[in-house]
């Protein structure tokens, strides 16, 4: 049954006019209060993924449960409908649990708090943010197993609780949960810190409320979502085909030796409204790549991806969502059935935007972007360090940003745009690590008229005996390239021994013994390369080689030959571009390095790992 309200002042909000000054304050203060909920993050949490990576979202939403401004869309009207208990002021509810939040977080170590703001005894928003915990116990450090095959192992799950009740913490539960975590001053600190965040929004709207009026406040919020609507309802008219329209795309593998998996989806529109029809993915993993994949969670890709491709001007909020409509099948890799493992979904979060690319690109090829870094690959090394005292690192890696229509991929960025890197110098003061190199991976970016960027390659010297778990994929598969573009080099992982030996490590694995002076070189991969190579300024090329960021060799790719400094061979120039011409002549859109079957073909001879083998499912798709 859905939740109970309790309001002290039952006098319903109303509609009025809002003159465009007092829309413009409003929607600009309610902007700087989701980016201070940040600012009080990140000066208040202690886990190197919150403070210094970034590693949370937040989220502030109209009374209804739409979000004004925010990341990773609403949820709040699926937990009031599914929360059987009553909403008081001063309450702050908590949970982690995906299978009874529909979704909202998709693993468990996003923790999601979420605050109702009452002004007057009256509800007139709720702020919300969930933020990545370094461990919350299960079978690893760092709570992400790769061969879990439920989500039992995977930690301990919070259901919807009131964690304050009424502005008083309920201290025994969260003792309970510590108690079950392997660092519990970091994940008291993030909590304390996450709740603080939602706490300075709840102020800043209720500061609004008091300066414009209630009224006023709350209609200049649906204004803002209404201006979002009518901007989304022109791309959409514009970008979406009602003619249907497929892509799919694939993760490497499930970390338990079967693999690709597929992820399909069809679109198209009807009407103003887009269908987004995920038929045709493949049925869950035994292991843990599942992705829990909540239908507004995609709506809010959706409109982020679009919004940024083709105006970014617009402040992206809930307002459009009603213009959306997603369709996944139920036992799918995509929506699994209870209690599937869940804890590695994000290799499948990241190929979504590569799946969108794909998708809206296919009808303007000239504004679509190659595939790019699409993932959040983790490092977890802990162990005892020499005072015997625990430790327990966790870091996200990033990579090559795809050749786009307007220029190349930057190199070594993430696939979030908040997330920013941990400085080395951290990560070795608090840490019995040594960042030997930090650099970018030459011609890992995808040749093409426009560059991809490049992977990074980040060498960490271990100093202590321990454990090391890795996270990551695009190893067996290729960030493919676009109109003539090349596919972006794959990601590697080698542990080179201090005894002298060497072995490269799966792109999922966990438990993997490591002995003090260890070297593990941990390299990302490259985006996809856009338009054809041989098309590229080799004044261009030239720049990139001076700066490392494309071989000798490399430069070759697109045609172009350099004497022994680096200056342009422009009659050798000619002659190779014109060898390399006819078999650029047709060019498909996308271009993948071969099929399936051939990449696997080829796998163990060039990754030095064997080719997963192709996942099956009985009738019931399990």
């Amino acid at each position: 049954m859905p939740a109970t309200l309790n309001e002290t002042n039952n006098t319903p909000l109303k509609r009025v006019d809002v003159d465009l000054v007092t829309l413009d304050i409003i929607e600009n203060a309610m902007s700087n209060a989701r980016k201070e909920m940040d600012a009080v993050l990140m000066r208040t949490a202690m886990s190197p993924g919150i403070r210094e990576q970034g590693d949370a979202f937040p989220m502030i939403a109209n009374h209804e449960g739409k979000m004004v401004v925010g990341q990773f869309g609403s949820f709040i009207s699926g937990f009031v409908n599914s929360y059987n208990g009553d909403i008081n002021e001063g309450d702050v509810f908590l949970t982690n649990d995906p299978y009874a939040c529909d979704g909202a977080v998709s693993h468990l170590p996003d923790w999601l708090i979420l605050v109702p703001v009452f002004k007057d005894g009256r509800l007139i928003n709720w702020a919300a943010m969930f933020g990545h915990m370094s461990d919350v116990g299960g079978k690893v450090p760092g709570s992400l197993p790769t061969d879990a095959t439920s989500i039992f192992e995977e930690g301990i799950r919070i259901p919807p609780m009131k964690i304050y009740r009424g502005g008083v913490l309920n201290e025994d539960a969260l003792d309970i949960i510590l108690h079950n975590v392997r660092v519990p001053s970091w994940d008291q600190s993030d909590f304390n810190a996450i709740v603080a965040a939602c706490r300075t929004a709840a102020r800043r709207c209720i500061e609004l409320a008091e300066r414009f009026g209630d009224d006023i406040f709350t209609s200049a919020l649906g204004e803002m979502l209404e201006r979002n609507y009518v901007a989304m309802r022109e791309i959409i008219r514009n970008v979406v085909p009602e003619s249907k329209r497929s892509f799919e795309d694939y993760i490497c593998d499930d970390g338990a030796g079967l693999g690709p998996y597929t992820m399909r989806c069809t679109l198209w529109r009807e009407g103003d409204k887009a269908i987004f029809d995920f038929e045709g993915t493949d049925p869950q993993a035994p292991s843990s790549v599942n992705f829990y994949l909540n239908e507004e969670m995609f709506k809010m890709f959706f409109g982020a991806f679009t919004i940024n491709l083709f105006d970014p001007s617009i402040l992206f909020n809930d307002g459009f969502y009603d213009l959306v409509e997603v369709r996944i099948p139920q036992g799918s890799i995509l929506k699994p059935n209870f209690p599937a493992a869940l804890s590695c979904r994000t290799h499948l979060l990241g190929r979504l935007f590569d799946v969108m690319s794909g998708l809206l690109g296919q009808g303007s090829p000239d504004a679509m972007n190659a595939a790019g870094f699409s993932d959040s690959p983790h490092f977890m090394y802990s162990g005892y360090d020499d005072n015997e005292e625990w430790f327990q690192l966790f870091q996200i890696g990033f990579g090559g940003i795809p050749g786009r229509p307007l220029g190349d991929g930057p190199d070594g960025h993430s696939l979030w745009p908040g997330f920013t890197n941990v400085p080395n110098e951290f990560v070795e003061a608090y840490f019995p690590i040594r960042i030997e190199t930090y650099e970018t991976i030459t011609d890992s970016g995808g040749a093409g008229k426009h560059r991809g960027g490049n992977g990074i390659r980040v060498g960490y010297r271990l100093l202590a005996n321990g454990e090391v778990s890795i996270h990551d994929d695009r190893w067996l598969t290729y960030p493919w390239g676009v109109n003539g573009g090349d596919p972006g080099m794959r990601s590697r992982k080698t542990l080179l021994r201090a005894d002298g030996s060497e072995q490269i490590l799966p792109s999922k694995c966990d438990h993997v013994t490591v002995r003090k002076d260890d070297l593990l070189l941990f390299d990302t991969w490259g985006g996809g390369g856009w338009g054809n190579p041989l098309e590229r300024d080799p004044e261009a090329v030239a720049t990139d080689v001076k700066r490392g960021l494309v071989s000798v060799d490399g430069a070759r790719r697109y045609g172009v030959v350099l004497d022994a400094n680096g200056r342009i061979d422009a009659a050798a120039t000619e002659s190779l571009r014109g060898e390399m011409a006819p078999g650029r002549d047709t060019t498909e859109l996308f271009n993948r390095g071969g099929t399936i079957a051939e990449i696997k073909a080829r796998c163990l001879e060039e990754t030095g790992l064997p080719a997963p083998e192709t996942p099956t499912w009985d009738k019931q798709g399990a």
